[in-house]
């Protein structure tokens, strides 16, 4: 499981999870892709979003999330209506969208 917001990693904890996050910006769309994660008290080590062209991206690395959860979460994120695209990737994998078969969607 990921780490909760009071522990830190452990050496032994699951490698970083990687999300890369794009779609037409809007005021709701962070928060929108930042409820998945809290709501699996999950607490990212990294959050950068910026905005270019009408394009709202956001990359978020979580450390120690289990490749399990990160993909369903890649799976929840393509469900937000504003969410154009969604890549996820673990530290050390080479699968681009965390579904396990090695394509992007």
């Amino acid at each position: 499981m990921s780490r909760p917001a009071e522990e830190s990693p452990s050496p032994d904890a699951a490698p970083a999870a990687r999300f890369f996050v794009t779609g037409e910006a809007a005021p709701g769309f962070v928060p929108r892709v930042l409820e998945l994660f809290a709501k699996r008290n999950v607490v990212p080590d990294e959050i950068h979003a910026r905005v270019a062209d009408g394009r709202q991206s956001i990359e978020i690395r979580a450390h120690g999330m289990e490749a399990d959860l990160a993909a369903y979460v890649g799976r929840c994120l393509r469900q937000i209506v504003s969410v154009e695209r969604v890549l996820v990737s673990r530290d050390g994998d080479a699968d681009d969208d965390g579904d396990g078969n090695g394509d992007a969607a």
